[in-house]
């Protein structure tokens, strides 16, 4: 059996096909662009070359594309988009168009399509990923598992509050790691970039979860990693941090990676885990939360496991910037060796839950 992992980020999408019949060191890897660098590098072009653009397919994710369309905007040329495209700018049509962007039916597509530069929104290009496999003989699989970042859909209040109003209930009825999964047909529907992703895959068997919880678990099958335990993912975009007690997640925060510096990301650590990090305190300081169900106390605390492109944050940081208390404790994860694709272990353990063929520590990931 093929499963193709699919970790979708702000800078990256880390990409990972695991056949069973294989060591999981020998599956086939890919770290490209995200898909929404490569939509903001499209508008970019566009834009230097002074043309109109037309955004078309569903939602996915922001970021560096929202970010580009604003500058397209700033060079005095249009924007026209499809309300399901526009969604990827914002929940709230109103916002949208208050920026500039021009919403047009899908009949309209034809009339602008020779006016405009159309650029296709979408988190997962199948032609893409089955061209560049095609290329080495690799034939596409029909089982997918898919991480993307999802706020949810907000439109009248803020995304950040939102998303962790959705992380609380999970964690409340248990947090583990099959509670953060969802097949294409259990995706709650106000997860509209997952509902998006998952009508790309429609053909397809296929799960998916938030990045977050997926580089937790995948960071887990890390040997050195010993619960209770926090894991931090030091992502390009955000930063998400989580206590884990016995495979479940008992609280977690999640901020901007920017807006961080080790000193800083230091005390949330044992601050999260003596559960005396605040949601507002995290809000208030541009980050989307924290949520704390269970504590642990840093001193119970048997292992620090850090993964994530921008670990240097921590790794590189000076040793006069280093609390001795965490560094004993702190290990840099590197599931089956490989850093980058902490999401994808994740992913494959939500995926084969039920399969005997993904070493003893997935299967205790799975309480098996």
């Amino acid at each position: 059996m093929k499963i193709l992992t699919i970790d979708i980020g702000t800078g990256t999408q880390d990409i990972l096909l695991y056949d069973t019949d294989k060591e999981v060191e020998n599956s086939l890897i890919m770290v490209m662009p995200s898909p929404t660098v490569v939509v903001a590098d499209r508008i970019r072009m566009a834009t230097a070359g002074g043309r109109d653009i037309l955004l078309t397919g569903d939602v996915m994710g922001g970021g560096p594309s929202v970010r580009a369309i604003r500058e397209h905007l700033k060079q005095g040329l249009s924007v026209y988009a499809t309300k399901n495209a526009a969604l990827t700018i914002n929940d709230n049509m109103d916002r949208v168009r208050g920026l500039g962007v021009m919403i047009v039916g899908d009949e309209d597509i034809k009339s602008l399509s020779g006016k405009t530069r159309q650029i296709l929104l979408q988190d997962i290009d199948i032609n893409a990923i089955g061209t560049a496999l095609s290329q080495f003989g690799v034939e596409m699989p029909s089982k997918f598992a898919v991480a993307l970042q999802d706020h949810g859909e907000s439109p009248d209040k803020s995304n950040r509050v939102f998303r962790f109003r959705h992380f609380e209930e999970v964690i409340k009825k248990g947090g583990n790691m099959n509670m953060f999964a969802y097949d294409r047909e259990n995706v709650p529907p106000y997860l509209t970039r997952i509902k998006a992703a998952s009508r790309t895959l429609d053909n397809y068997e296929s799960i998916f979860m938030d990045t977050g919880p997926a580089a937790i678990f995948g960071a887990l099958l890390d040997p050195l990693a010993i619960q209770p335990a926090i894991v931090v993912n030091i992502g390009n975009g955000h930063t998400l941090g989580a206590i884990v007690i016995d495979n479940n997640v008992t609280g977690l925060f999640e901020h901007h990676t920017s807006l961080l510096d080790a000193e800083k990301l230091q005390d949330y650590i044992v601050r999260l885990a003596n559960g005396t990090l605040t949601f507002e305190e995290v809000f208030n300081d541009g980050g989307h939360g924290c949520y704390i169900h269970e504590k642990a106390g840093f001193d119970v605390i048997s292992s620090v496991m850090v993964t994530g492109p921008k670990r240097g944050i921590l790794q590189i940081a000076p040793e006069s910037q280093r609390r001795a208390d965490i560094w004993e404790k702190m290990h840099f994860a590197a599931p089956f060796g490989n850093m980058m694709l902490s999401g994808c272990f994740g992913l494959l353990s939500a995926f084969l839950k039920n399969e005997r063929s993904f070493t003893d520590k997935t299967y205790k990931l799975q309480g098996n």
